[in-house]
C-alpha cells in the first residue's frame, strides 16, 4: 500500500527530519528522521514492506519494532487526515 499526502500538505526537510504543513489549519507536525524516510517512501509509491526495509538498513531498530512504526504512523496521518492509505 502506498500513502497519498493530502493535496494541501506541504513537506520541507531539515536537520532534524521533516515539517509538515498543513494548509488548511496552519498546523505544523514534526517528523523524526525515521518517520520522514517511512513518509518519502510510501507517499513515492513504495509500500509498508519497503518502508520497513529501509529502517532496518538505516536505523538499529528490531523487525517488529520497525513494523510496528511504520503501522502506527500511516494510522496516525490517516486518522488527522494528512494522508490516505491507499
Amino acid at each position: 500500500m502506498s500513502l497519498r499526502l493530502h493535496p494541501d500538505l506541504t513537506t520541507a526537510d531539515t536537520d532534524y527530519g521533516t515539517v509538515l504543513l498543513d494548509q488548511r489549519d496552519g498546523r505544523y507536525w514534526q517528523l523524526n528522521p525515521s518517520a520522514a524516510l517511512i513518509v518519502r517512501i510510501l507517499a513515492r509509491g513504495g509500500d509498508r514492506t519497503e518502508a520497513v526495509d529501509a529502517l532496518l538498513e538505516q536505523f538499529d531498530v528490531a523487525a517488529e519494532r520497525a513494523r510496528q512504526d511504520v503501522s502506527c504512523l500511516v494510522d496516525e496521518l490517516t486518522s488527522a487526515g494528512l494522508a490516505v492509505d491507499q
